[in-house]
């Protein structure tokens, strides 16, 4: 498989926001988001073995919990579905991070799959693939990022028409950080935090607010982190 970078952070978003963790993260994406914090993972990468992912992945241990994350890491899903199995036949706690535009029905039950559904800010809305509704339990979580008025629109209409609140773990609504930004602040975010809350709080959505925390321990444009 190919692979941008392994490294060893705290988790910056989802439920398991600020615990240690392991991120193997994979090259290759197939969308173009406006807001993407990756692109350098677009193309190139650093082909390994299962193996060599491995070795590396215990060399950074006694942590126990990996996120595999991309790009797109289910682009790879032929090479991704047996890590992720291996991962956690170790012992592992083992979330995927994917913007559900590729099929998740492989993806092992024990993984908890964290599922970006594109917004129509993101430029694009529309890529979800329904069919992973289906593929969903309680231990998974939906994310949503939000630059405006009509995303939060989008995602509050979407987790309701589909009666979502119930069936998953957590539904995330994230502010889209600038591209650009610079300093450990919320003014790096394309729209007020606290804006988002007063919506949620409006209209009694049961979910929870993500703020990236990786980008006000670090400066916004870090990579490794």
């Amino acid at each position: 498989m190919f692979l941008i970078e392994i490294y060893k952070s705290v988790q910056g978003e989802s439920s398991w926001t600020g615990l240690p963790c392991i991120f193997v993260r994979l090259a290759g994406c197939n969308l173009r988001c406006t807001w993407c914090d990756s692109t350098y993972t677009f193309s190139g990468g650093k082909r390994m073995s299962e193996d060599e992912v491995m070795a590396e992945v215990e060399r950074l241990s006694p942590c126990k919990m990996v996120e595999v994350t991309g790009g797109e890491p289910m682009l790879q899903e032929r090479e991704v579905v047996p890590l992720m199995r291996r991962l956690l036949e170790s012992g592992y706690t083992v979330l995927l991070e994917t913007s559900g535009e590729r099929p998740l029905g492989a993806v092992p039950a024990e993984v908890h799959k964290i599922v970006d559904v594109k917004c129509p800010g993101s430029g694009e809305g529309g890529t979800f693939r329904m069919e992973n509704l289906q593929a969903l339990t309680n231990q998974d979580e939906l994310k949503f990022v939000i630059r405006d008025r009509v995303d939060y629109e989008f995602a509050r209409d979407f987790v309701r028409e589909h009666g979502l609140e119930p069936r998953v773990k957590e539904v995330l609504l994230s502010p889209a950080f600038r591209t650009d930004s610079h300093g450990r602040t919320a003014e790096n975010m394309e729209m007020d935090p606290r804006l988002l809350v007063d919506w949620m709080l409006e209209d009694g959505l049961s979910a929870r607010l993500g703020l990236q925390i990786h980008k006000f321990v670090w400066e916004p444009q870090t990579k490794g982190v």
